[in-house]
């Protein structure tokens, strides 16, 4: 009796003993899957995010049984994005693109780098999840003027012609359905852009908008999030400065206020 009580305690304790390697093994598995996912962002980031200031490029490392939000655009997504992380914190994984988005005609490469760079099998270790929602814009960088690098209305030429951008936007909704069928879209207009703007006229941004509308017609799955109405009234009150079609705090934090809503609504 007493020999086989040892034996059933001294089996026991042997399982017991043989757990908790595999237990710390998941554990440092999990430490350094996360470490190379973060390498990895950091160095696909760069020093986007020293340069802009924000915590929008700070790595998120993926939290299960939550939905996974993806946000594209230039640099007005780029400082309202820190402020829909903030407000979706534990609703949402939020993450942004890990750069200036650009114009039209870089959004599918971007988005390409990105799936190879951060998610398997691209990355062995990386990221292994779809996107629920993704929000996205592009047009402030294809109504721009540019001579060489720089911008120029007077000598410069512009970036994506109207016809040019609808086809860009077209090929972009089609991507994004064929690519990611399972998320949700949203396509935000481009912001309002301001008399004397360096680079670009006042009232571009009504046509390219009419023009994205034009395209999103076709896909009336694809939600709007008006963001050129919803800045128009505050422009002046927001901007930075006279001309500049960025925006100051109290812009973007109502910018990423609205985004916010807009996500969590699709979402819940």
């Amino acid at each position: 009796m007493q020999r086989k009580k040892f034996i059933k305690i001294l089996s026991f304790g042997t399982v017991g003993i043989s757990m908790v390697p595999m237990a710390c093994a998941k554990t440092v598995y999990k430490k350094t899957n996360e470490a190379i996912c973060k390498n990895t962002w950091d160095a696909l980031c760069g020093k986007i995010g020293k340069s802009y200031k924000t915590d929008a490029f700070v790595y998120v490392h993926p939290k299960k049984r939550i939905p996974n939000v993806f946000i594209y655009g230039d640099s007005i997504s780029i400082a309202y994005s820190s402020k829909v992380m903030k407000l979706l914190r534990g609703k949402a994984n939020v993450y942004r693109l890990f750069k200036n988005g650009g114009s039209s005609d870089q959004f599918i490469p971007n988005m390409e780098k990105l799936q190879e760079s951060m998610f398997q099998p691209g990355l062995e270790e990386g990221w292994k999840f779809d996107w629920d929602v993704i929000h996205f814009n592009v047009g402030l960088h294809d109504l721009k003027y540019l001579k060489g690098k720089n911008l120029n209305k007077t000598e410069g030429k512009q970036v994506s012609s109207v016809e040019t951008y609808k086809e860009n936007l077209e090929g972009i909704c089609q991507y994004l359905k064929t690519k990611f069928p399972k998320a949700k879209l949203i396509f935000a207009t481009t912001t309002p852009v301001p008399e004397n703007a360096k680079g670009r006229f006042k009232g571009d941004s009504i046509k390219y908008n009419t023009a994205a509308l034009e395209v999103l017609a076709n896909h009336p799955d694809i939600i709007v999030n008006d963001l050129y109405a919803f800045t128009k009234p505050h422009r002046e009150a927001w901007e930075q400065a006279p001309g500049n079609v960025h925006y100051k705090a109290l812009g973007f934090n109502q910018q990423g206020e609205e985004v916010a809503r807009v996500i969590d609504e699709v979402l819940f």
